[in-house]
């Protein structure tokens, strides 16, 4: 009952609850990568869904424009400059959060094998030995919070291949209670504040620089300290 109905009914309260809660930031967010280097604030990528069927995943980007789509980050070249800004969003995952809306569509659920690029042969070919490409892959998973893309492919898809036969309840909040996203704020270490405070912290970085220089504002971002009324959980997507 859990894989079949309870999974998807999560699936769709979470998100729309977090793409409510988090529509402020998202557009602080979108906003920022569209001033901070040419190109469009969302990224669109072809991605293998359940059964091999694919999809288009969306991202914030954080990389320049120039680069290809369809090459894994791991293989790309070194020599790929980043500005602060696409640093910091891939430092903390928040690149990730727009695929709320790919799981509000049921393309993918909260907690699944991360989607594989559509040409991931090898990865794929992997997963298929332990079933892991019959089940909606995830904004996050088992293998995320075991070493992320750190892991050799094998391993990865083995990984994979162990969240497919504990899939569970009790085995998805593992995954959730280590990877909330850094988004999640807290006042006092105990309540809820809201989350426009985070955009608001986000835009007032920037609101000592003349014409809004992006290349200024996002090094202050990424070097500054957050308020101490801030406390924000580490351990991210």
């Amino acid at each position: 009952m859990y894989k079949n109905f309870v999974k998807r009914l999560l699936d769709v309260l979470l998100s729309l609850i977090a793409i409510i809660l988090l529509a402020l930031p998202m557009l602080v967010i979108a906003l920022i990568t569209k001033l901070d280097s040419p190109g469009p604030a969302l990224f669109r990528q072809k991605r293998s869904g359940m059964r091999r069927k694919t999809f288009t995943i969306l991202k914030f980007r954080s990389m320049p424009s120039t680069v290809s789509r369809d090459t894994p980050t791991y293989l790309l070249k070194g020599d790929i400059r980043l500005t602060p800004w696409q640093q910091f969003l891939r430092r903390t995952s928040l690149d990730e959060l727009p695929q709320l809306f790919n799981i509000l569509a049921g393309h993918m659920s909260l907690i699944g094998p991360r989607p594989a690029l559509w040409n991931e042969e090898n990865l794929l070919s992997e997963r298929d030995k332990y079933g892991a490409n019959d089940v909606k892959p995830g904004l996050s998973g088992w293998a995320q919070i075991n070493g992320r893309d750190e892991l050799e492919i094998p391993v990865k898809a083995k990984f994979d291949g162990d969240y497919i036969e504990k899939m569970s309840f009790g085995f998805d909040i593992n995954p959730i209670s280590n990877n909330t996203p850094t988004l999640f704020i807290f006042f006092n270490k105990s309540q809820f504040i809201n989350v426009s405070n985070f955009s608001k912290y986000l835009l007032s970085i920037s609101s000592s620089f003349d014409n809004f220089d992006t290349s200024t504002f996002s090094r202050a971002l990424t070097n500054s300290e957050v308020p101490k009324s801030f406390v924000l959980i580490p351990k991210c997507l």
